[in-house]
């Protein structure tokens, strides 16, 4: 039987996914394209196969966009294990460390004031950075170490919101900026605490400003018939950003890879979303009084 090959659609927008447990977030992105019968898509900001919650697709011409939706905010909510430490500081992990918990809601409130605002963080090995051009965590599983320098993170918010001294375990909220690793907060934090931790929940509530009411289960986009109504705009990854309204005129020069002036307009450099009146023509950067073009889009998408 002659297999007959399926058509992709072009297709563009954001998609804003639950992502579910125990799923890889390549996984996740497959499905979901596949569900769509997607020609181009693309996830903005892994999740371990652990956690769950928010995981922003892009399709088509949105994909242009999805590395501002990799440098924005994240906020989370995660349940932390205490008294055991684990070698990838998740319940993914192997248990090296158990201690007793000796800890009240008093200590944990002081030892939160180290995680938060404008700190440094070592990444942890089992993570998706490279070295010499393989991730992390691949020589993690080999058991080689590999130094790894401190980068500067914000937690804008580290929310105390219970601890059940019964089951040692501890449920924070998290509100930080792009690459924060809550595993290697959680690691740092039980050892501040002197007893070790590890993350056994992880939950991404929201990324950037994209309301949480909008994601969807794989389950509930598998049962759905109507999918392409559930794809939030093109220029959605950019909502963040100042709007820049040109002329007709404007917009040509604008798409054809010109630098323009604007009247009455002096910024200090910034990114910017551009519109030929309505039509939402793509990223730009803004520099005193110029304005020129960094990621266009085809316009006919609009």
């Amino acid at each position: 039987m002659m297999n007959i090959k399926r058509t992709r659609r072009d297709l563009h927008g954001v998609l804003l996914l639950d992502k579910p447990q125990g799923m890889t977030s390549n996984d996740a992105l497959q499905k979901v394209k596949w569900l769509f019968n997607a020609k181009k898509a693309g996830h903005t900001g892994a999740l371990d196969p652990l956690a769950t919650g928010m995981l922003p697709i892009c399709f088509g011409e949105a994909t242009k966009f999805s590395q501002y939706l990799l440098d924005s905010d994240k906020r989370y909510r995660v349940i932390a294990k205490l008294g055991e430490r684990t070698d990838t500081s998740d319940a993914d992990g192997q248990i090296i460390c158990t201690k007793p918990v000796e800890v009240n809601e008093s200590q944990i409130n002081q030892a939160l004031t180290h995680f938060r605002g404008n700190i440094l963080q070592v990444p942890t090995m089992f993570s998706a950075l490279k070295h010499q051009g393989k991730p992390l965590y691949e020589y993690a599983r080999q058991g080689i170490v590999i130094e790894r320098e401190a980068r500067p993170i914000t937690v804008y918010e580290n929310q105390f919101i219970q601890f059940d001294a019964i089951k040692n375990e501890l449920t924070l909220e998290i509100h930080c900026s792009k690459g924060t690793y809550i595993r290697t907060i959680i690691d740092d934090l039980g050892e501040l605490l002197g007893c070790g931790a590890h993350v056994i929940y992880l939950r991404r509530l929201q990324v950037s400003n994209y309301p949480i009411d909008k994601m969807i289960s794989l389950d509930a986009l598998q049962n759905r018939f109507e999918k392409d109504e559930l794809l939030m705009p093109v220029d959605s990854p950019l909502q963040e950003r100042p709007k820049i309204t040109l002329t007709d005129a404007q917009g040509k020069d604008i798409l054809l890879g010109r630098t323009i002036e604007l009247e009455n307009t002096t910024q200090v450099e910034t990114l910017v979303r551009i519109y030929q009146g309505q039509l939402f023509i793509g990223a730009g950067v803004m520099q005193s009084n110029k304005l020129s073009p960094k990621r266009l889009i085809s316009t006919f998408i609009n």
